[in-house]
């Protein structure tokens, strides 16, 4: 079974802020803690389309989110994965790895057909799982193209694009992308005219590759590795903050009735709410730790309404209140002051 992790690049939150999104705006319209935006950090499918659909809500239009984001990315910030298509020898070489390390970074899949004079690659969600913001869609397929123009130096067009939802003004897209973009299709494609894919990269690093291509194989060969139980609560401490966290909603998560999950558990010698517990104990100690978060935030962050039943559970697990089990650690860890502060 795979985890539903994904990992937030570490220059996502940059590539925002340089077209004027602030991070704790995002955080606040995706009802996220900001804690787990700052730090490049794993999350949720349901939590990653939230980031997606509020950075689409504080741009107000599909069409101009989808190019700012990806004309203002700068290339020294895209991840291992990403920066492996953008060294390959040509464009058909970059595609193919980019559908390849795509499995590193779901939830979804591309799907590279050729045939005459067209290549056509097709966006595809995981099983089961719920579409993306139509924002999400639009920026993976654009960054197909984008990564064409840098690395051949070109100023490729596509020959067609299709849309299965509605992308806002098309005519920015139309502009970016260099031809028609039809909405309402089946499914999301971007289609290329093949000789492009023939075309050199400028960027093609043949040392860079061969460090990168072993140990980016080596992790997608990778079983996963992690119990049922500690996905379960991997999952809980990313998701305290947006409410109460139901068996229901985790077994969603995880691709499995509750039913199931509850036996899974069992035969782990557990239970979701001793993980519940758990992963509220161990978020609380962490956020604890962080003297800029005052203990009200602290409470909210691990899903407690109010502060006081936040004191009382505090109290059970550590036999001290949160403020002196935090003056405690200040003491036995104190903080680094600059002196020249």
């Amino acid at each position: 079974m795979k985890s539903d992790c994904i990992k937030l690049p570490a220059g996502f939150l940059a590539g925002l802020q340089r077209i004027g999104i602030a991070p704790h705006d995002l955080a606040h319209n995706a009802r996220l803690p900001l804690t787990l935006l700052i730090k490049p950090a794993e999350v949720t499918t349901a939590q990653y389309y939230s980031i997606w659909q509020a950075y689409a809500d504080l741009i107000g239009d599909t069409a101009t989110g989808i190019i700012k984001l990806i004309t203002n990315f700068e290339t020294a910030q895209y991840p291992p994965p990403v920066l492996a298509t953008y060294h390959a020898r040509d464009y058909r070489d970059a595609l193919h790895r980019m559908a390849r390390y795509k499995q590193l970074c779901p939830p979804e899949r591309l799907r590279i057909t050729e045939a005459g004079e067209i290549c056509t690659i097709e966006l595809n969600g995981m099983p089961n799982a719920e579409p993306g913001p139509p924002v999400l869609v639009g920026t993976t397929l654009a960054f197909l193209l984008e990564l064409g123009r840098r690395g051949t130096g070109k100023p490729l067009s596509a020959k067609s694009v299709e849309f299965s939802h509605s992308m806002g003004d098309v005519a920015p897209l139309e502009a970016y992308f260099g031809c028609p973009i039809r909405i309402g299709a089946t499914s999301n494609r971007l289609t290329l005219h093949r000789r492009d894919l023939d075309r050199l990269f400028l960027s093609y690093n043949n040392e860079l590759l061969e460090i990168l291509t072993p140990v980016l194989d080596r992790s997608l060969d990778e079983p996963f590795s992690r119990s049922v139980a500690e996905m379960v609560k991997w999952i809980l401490k990313r998701s305290l903050a947006g409410g109460r966290m139901t068996i229901q909603a985790v077994a969603s998560e995880l691709g499995m009735s509750d039913r199931t999950l509850q036996r899974r558990l069992i035969d782990e010698r557990t239970t979701f709410k001793q993980l519940l517990t758990q992963a509220r104990h161990e978020q609380a100690r962490e956020y604890l730790a962080d003297p800029k978060l005052d203990i009200k935030e602290v409470a909210f962050l691990i899903g407690y309404e109010d502060q006081n039943s936040f004191y009382r559970a505090f109290r059970l697990w550590e036999g001290a209140t949160p403020s002196n089990w935090r003056s405690e650690y200040v003491r036995v860890k104190p903080v680094d002051i600059d002196p020249l502060t």
